[in-house]
């Protein structure tokens, strides 16, 4: 778009704004209020060492027109104000609410962002040094973060301001469903889950085989004298209150959640993580919160692992996904599922990137079949991607450490980068870009069929027709670009799944 063209549009926009200010109103759709940066179509994007004075900030460009300034070079760039956050790699987006949390790596932040109101409402306390993974629940009750270097799984009530560092050693990751209700835990390179429960002071009572508070099963209860939170482990439905067994799986990494937030499917990622077989396992996990114990000191029954029938066990269940299954995205009865496959060039075990694509509404083994498979980016084992959907029947995955594959080793020469674009209508990729850096992070600029795409610590724009590039000279940005989200989302969906 030429400039003065850019300059009339933008204009246009801003008069439209300022009528609808003039007749009493600064809606603009879904009862949302018109930001102070009067964009209506904003992405954020987290930077790291902006400057030698910064070592994060927030920056806000208009996805409309693809520029960080206003159109008349004033402001000279938009951004959300009050952030103090250390090295920023993740912004949890959360349109519905109006709010994104954004991780600091460099010191440990969880910084809540008011998308209103373009600043910042404050940090989250009670964290327990860095955090290999964390998530907020939408309500913005509860916070759970795995510590891997503090060996801890830290929960925190915003509510009640309590924070319980759960003791798990090795923890890396955890995973948590749409409803905040239930959160799993998972230590790496172990073949078992855990969950906290909250405990309600009915259920703080003795019990055999533990500390005189701490429900059965039990392996961490803090704080240890009085409970308010326990972590368990995910028993084997074979399980009785005298021989607890813990139900073993083959590396599981991480748990995406049906709608209904009901069922978890468990990715286990095998060879990539130093297992045997990578797997997708459906998990009820709504009994699960039952508390081990209660009561009369008996278990909850676990026999029917949902969706299946009451006559499978958790291993009929499992379906073994020869791509990888190290990440996944969940869309009504289609499940996209990311993963690397060893494979042997000149002697050597290498990895090559896959997308297995699963009918939920198959009853061919009692809940899932593969249906589709298609070669993607090749990334680092057992790392986690980035998926998100997009206008234009796409699918949209980012890689990191893409030239450690297959596609490199073989042919350095041909496409090997780390962004890939599927289209999910026609089960076809339709671009796999050539290399310019690990794709850390991919926002869907729905409606304006475009994402951007945080790489190589860049910004950089595609359209979701062809896969196209966009011109993206207006929205550089000075440092290192690792994670971007669309503000101005209308669901919690649009949300890069990491």
């Amino acid at each position: 778009m030429k400039k003065r063209s850019l300059f009339v549009s933008a204009a246009a926009a801003l008069a439209v704004a300022i009528v609808l200010a003039g007749c009493g109103g600064t809606s603009y759709f879904d009862g949302r209020k018109l930001p102070p940066s009067g964009l209506v179509n904003r992405v954020l994007i987290a930077v790291q060492n902006s400057s030698a004075l910064q070592s994060g900030t927030l920056s806000i460009v208009d996805a409309y027109y693809d520029i960080r300034s206003g159109y008349t070079g004033q402001p000279p760039a938009f951004a959300v104000s009050g952030f103090g956050g250390k090295l920023p790699i993740t912004i949890q987006n959360m349109p519905e609410e109006q709010i994104g949390a954004i991780y600091g790596s460099g010191d440990g932040s969880l910084t809540m962002a008011n998308y209103q109101t373009e600043k910042t409402t404050g940090t989250v306390s009670g964290l327990n040094g860095l955090s290999s993974s964390i998530f907020i629940t939408r309500n913005q009750q509860y916070v759970f973060a795995a510590s891997q270097a503090s060996h801890v799984l830290t929960v925190v009530n915003q509510i009640t301001g309590a924070s319980a560092p759960l003791s798990l050693p090795g923890v890396y990751r955890v995973s948590v469903n749409p409803g905040g209700t239930v959160a799993l835990a998972f230590v790496q390179n172990s073949n078992y889950i855990y969950y906290p429960v909250e405990l309600t002071a009915s259920q703080t009572v003795s019990y055999s085989g533990g500390p005189s508070t701490w429900p059965l099963g039990a392996t961490d209860c803090e704080p240890q004298n009085a409970p308010l939170w326990c972590l368990f482990q995910v028993l084997d439905p074979s399980s009785t209150s005298g021989n607890l067994k813990p139900l073993s799986f083959d590396r599981p990494v991480k748990a995406v959640f049906s709608a209904d937030g009901n069922t978890a499917y468990i990715l286990s990622c095998g060879p990539e993580c130093g297992g045997t077989t990578s797997s997708i396992t459906p998990l009820p996990v709504a009994p699960m919160f039952f508390l081990p114990g209660r009561g009369s000191g008996l278990l909850p029954t676990q026999a029917s692992i949902a969706p299946c029938s009451a006559a499978n066990t958790a291993s009929s269940c499992t379906l073994p996904i020869a791509g990888g299954s190290s990440n996944a995205l969940v869309d009504s009865s289609t499940m996209y599922v990311v993963g690397q496959a060893p494979q042997s060039i000149n002697g050597l075990t290498l990895f090559g990137g896959n997308l297995t694509v699963l009918n939920l509404a198959s009853s061919a083994t009692g809940w899932a079949a593969i249906a589709s498979t298609a070669a993607i980016s090749d990334g680092q084992p057992g790392a986690t991607s980035r998926m998100i959907e997009a206008d234009d029947n796409t699918l949209w995955i980012g890689m990191t450490g893409c030239t450690v594959g297959v596609r490199y080793a073989t042919n350095p020469a041909s496409g090997y980068g780390c962004l890939t674009m599927y289209n999910t209508a026609t089960s076809q990729v339709v671009m796999l870009e050539p290399y310019i850096g690990n794709a850390t992070g991919i926002a869907a600029v729905t409606g304006l069929h475009k994402i951007y795409a945080a790489e190589g610590g860049q910004v950089y724009i595609y359209s979701t027709v062809d896969g196209s590039s966009i011109d993206n000279q207006y929205v550089t940005v000075t440092g290192t670009a690792y994670d971007v989200a669309y503000m101005d989302a209308i669901t919690d969906s649009d949300n890069t799944v990491y």
